[in-house]
Formats: structure tokens, C-alpha cells, sequence
């Protein structure tokens, strides 16, 4: 069993080293070392998961292309320009916001510019708004009720009768108090702008570029508006299909009355809108697939594939052991599964990976599906080493320098904010369980 755990991670790090989807492959290179090496019968892959994502990511990728993120971006830089002062508190919210709606976190790259040159124009550190900013868009994949993350873990927790809305009300509100506490921190990172000696050099040797950021104009302000309705549309469809068990279709079959699954409701819901945006908008489906939307998520897919279906693979051949090990320890901490969760999201750099590697070890050790919850926003680990691309974004937009890697790798700009916001997130979420 260790040789085989040590195969399954050096093929996780091998494929988070190449990105995009070396995660995948090299988690399919793992399964069939596991399965043709040590002779571990293969599980079912993830195919619910992986065709909810294809879905939403679909609908998502559709409303980019009418404009509706542009749209979207045009009505943050305004509320940031409006409220400069504030920017270090509205930058979180404005990411959250943007991921919860849209199911991922790179929506966030078109805003980041923006955050920054407001934050510059202003004289405020601009690593403060950035580096909570990118945490926020992190957290609020585990608040999202169609983020890839969210999916996996309804499809995996609908045995304990569990539902979407079981999930919202402890994800929601602890995410965004851990952002928001988060946010508080960070007004006081690092020295003030005009104190700040990197600044201070850059603007003496005229580095720093004066020109101002433009954001993208929305060419047709209906179609784009109109795009981002039907997807919200969609979204509450999927909340209250996803709450309210009897509001599903129910069918009449050999073996009895069953319900529609909650995973064809999301591909269903998420595909219409898709269809309905393209229609009602006249938008060429072919510009949907070449947005920052698409290919990022069909990343994601790939990775759920190879990585989910080997540590599926893996756990399951390896069950008893496994639980002989560890269940007395979990069994009577529970909250040490939290910290197994941390160091895996890590390691895939992916919320939905690591709850689709993790999760049936979890069900099989016996933890308790809310707890299980209380513990899902553990999964935003992947800030603690500096190279996922949203933070490496915010580091080049950040013409400063303010926001920056540490000589120490781990010292970066990121780091505080991520531990206290996922900190706070967990905390709040084990306290609302033992509460309600």
C-alpha cells in the first residue's frame, strides 16, 4: 500500500509541475501503474461530476462570449472608482461575488487589473486589495452552488439525504466572514505605498507605467445583460431544485417512483441556458470556446478524470488498511480530516480534485456528512504555494511590486490572508454544525 501511495503522489506532483492538464494524464499515467502494475480493480470514473462541470462551464463560457462578464467587470470598476478609500474591503466582495455567480475563479483575471490601478491611483498598498482579492475568488468556489467543488460534493453526500441547501448555509456565510476577516488583516500588510522602498525606486528610475488600465467595452450592453440574466436564472433553478426535493420530476419506472437526479437537473438547467444565451443573443458558439472560461474549466475536467478516478482507485483497493490506520484517530478528531484535505488541495491544486480524491476516505472513515461540509472549505489550500495562475496574475498586474513572492517561497503576498480567511472558514463552519 505505500508503494502504491508513493506512485499516486509523485504522479500528483509530476502533473501539478506541468499545469493545464498534466494533472489529468498523470493521474491516468497512476491508474494504470495502480491497475496494471499492482492489480487494483479500476472504480467507476467520475462521469456525473466531470459532465456537471462540462455543463456549467458551457453556460458560463456562453455568457462570457454575449459580454456578460465584460458587463460584469464594467459594473465592479465603477463601484471601485466610486469607492477608492474602500477598495481593500470591495475588492473580496467584488471576487467572491464574480466566482459564486459564475462557478470559477478565473473569472477573476479581468478584474484584477483593475484592482490594482485603482488601488495605485489611490496610493494604497495594491498588494492588500490583490492578495485578499485572490483568496476571495478561492473561497467562494466552496460557496458556489455550481462551482466544480460544490457539485462533486452534493453528488457524493446525496446517499445521507443531504441537499444544495444544506451545503449554502454553512459554506456561504463561513466563506465570506473568512474573506472578510481576511480583508481586515490585510489593511495592514506590508508599509504604506509612498513608504514602500520598491515603489519608491521604481517611480525614481520612471519604471512605472503611467498609462491607465482600460477595460474591455461592452459592444452591446442588452445582449450582455440579457446573458447574464438567463445564466442567474439558471443558477436559482439549480438552488431551488437542489433544496426543495419536491420540486424534481418524479418518474414512473419497474422499479418504483424515482426522482431526477440532482446531477441531470445541473447539466439540463446549465445546457438550456447555454442553448437560450446563444439563441437569444445571436452569439457565435464557436467565440464561447475561446474565452479565459472554457479552457480553464475543460482543464478542470481533465484533471477530475485521471486524478479522481485514480485516488478512487487507489482508496478503494486500499480500504481496510487504510481505515485500520487512521480511524481511530479521525474517529475521535475529526477535524484532523480537515487538515488531510489542506494538504491535498495543495498537492492538486483543484477544490473539485481534491473532494473527489478525498471524500469517499472520508465517508468510508465515518465522518459525519456535516461534518464533512464544515470542513469543505479546507479544499482552498492551492494559495500556499505561489504559482496558481491567478496569483501569478496578480503579481504582473501589480506594476508596484507591492505584491510579491518572498525570498523564503512561502513569505508571499498571499499567504496571511489564506490561512486566516480558510482558518476562520472552518472554524465557523465546525461552530454552526454543533449549533444547528
Amino acid at each position: 500500500m505505500l508503494l502504491q501511495l508513493v506512485f499516486v503522489l509523485v504522479a500528483i506532483i509530476i502533473g501539478a509541475h506541468y499545469k493545464g492538464i498534466g494533472l489529468g494524464v498523470m493521474g491516468g499515467l497512476g491508474l494504470a501503474i495502480l491497475t496494471f502494475g499492482f492489480g487494483l480493480q479500476p472504480t467507476s470514473p467520475p462521469i456525473d461530476v466531470m459532465l456537471m462541470i462540462v455543463s456549467v462551464i458551457a453556460a458560463a463560457s456562453c455568457m462570457q462570449a454575449a459580454g456578460g462578464l465584460d458587463l460584469m467587470v464594467k459594473w465592479a470598476e465603477k463601484l471601485l472608482r466610486k469607492h477608492p478609500q474602500r477598495i481593500t474591503i470591495l475588492s473580496p466582495i467584488v471576487t467572491y461575488v464574480f466566482t459564486f455567480l459564475a462557478g470559477t475563479g478565473h473569472v477573476a483575471y479581468s478584474v484584477l487589473p483593475v484592482i490594482a490601478e485603482v488601488a495605485t491611483e489611490t496610493k494604497i498598498r495594491p498588494e492588500r486589495p490583490l492578495g485578499i482579492a485572490v483568496i476571495a475568488s478561492q473561497q467562494a468556489i466552496t460557496a458556489s452552488p455550481i462551482s466544480a467543488a460544490t457539485v462533486a460534493l452534493l453528488s457524493m453526500l446525496e446517499g445521507f439525504d443531504i441537499t444544495l441547501l444544506d451545503i449554502l448555509m454553512i459554506s456561504i456565510p463561513c466563506t465570506f466572514i473568512g474573506v472578510m476577516a481576511g480583508a481586515f488583516y490585510s489593511l495592514r500588510i506590508g508599509k504604506d505605498l509612498e513608504s514602500d522602498p520598491e515603489y519608491v525606486r521604481r517611480l525614481a528610475s520612471g519604471k512605472l507605467n503611467i498609462s491607465n488600465y482600460q477595460t474591455t467595452d461592452v459592444k452591446n450592453y442588452r445582449k450582455a445583460l440579457l446573458s447574464i440574466i438567463v445564466f442567474l436564472i439558471a443558477t436559482i433553478g439549480i438552488v431551488l431544485f437542489g433544496s426543495i426535493a419536491d420540486l424534481r420530476p418524479s418518474f414512473i419506472t419497474e422499479e418504483g417512483t424515482i426522482q431526477m437526479q440532482m446531477s441531470h437537473i445541473i447539466e439540463i438547467l446549465m445546457l438550456t441556458a447555454a442553448a437560450i444565451i446563444l439563441l437569444a443573443t445571436r452569439t457565435d458558439g464557436i467565440k464561447a470556446t475561446q474565452g479565459s472560461v472554457f479552457p480553464a474549466g475543460m482543464q478542470a475536467v481533465v484533471a477530475i478524470f485521471g486524478i479522481a478516478w485514480m485516488g478512487d482507485t487507489f482508496i478503494s483497493g486500499n480500504i481496510t488498511e487504510l481505515k485500520g490506520a487512521i480511524e481511530e484517530t479521525v474517529t475521535k478528531m475529526p477535524w484532523l480530516f480537515g487538515v488531510a484535505l489542506f494538504v491535498m488541495s495543495i498537492l492538486l491544486f483543484s477544490q473539485a480534485a481534491t473532494i473527489r480524491a478525498m471524500l469517499p476516505l472520508g465517508i468510508a472513515l465515518g465522518i459525519s456528512p456535516f461534518m464533512l461540509i464544515a470542513l469543505f472549505p479546507a479544499v482552498n489550500g492551492y494559495f500556499f504555494i505561489p504559482n496558481y495562475p491567478t496569483i501569478v496574475a496578480a503579481i504582473s498586474f501589480d506594476r508596484t511590486g507591492s505584491t510579491h513572492i518572498g525570498k523564503y517561497l512561502l513569505n508571499h503576498s498571499f499567504m496571511m490572508p489564506g490561512l486566516i480567511a480558510t482558518f476562520t472558514s472552518v472554524a465557523l463552519g465546525l461552530l454552526l454544525i454543533q449549533l444547528f
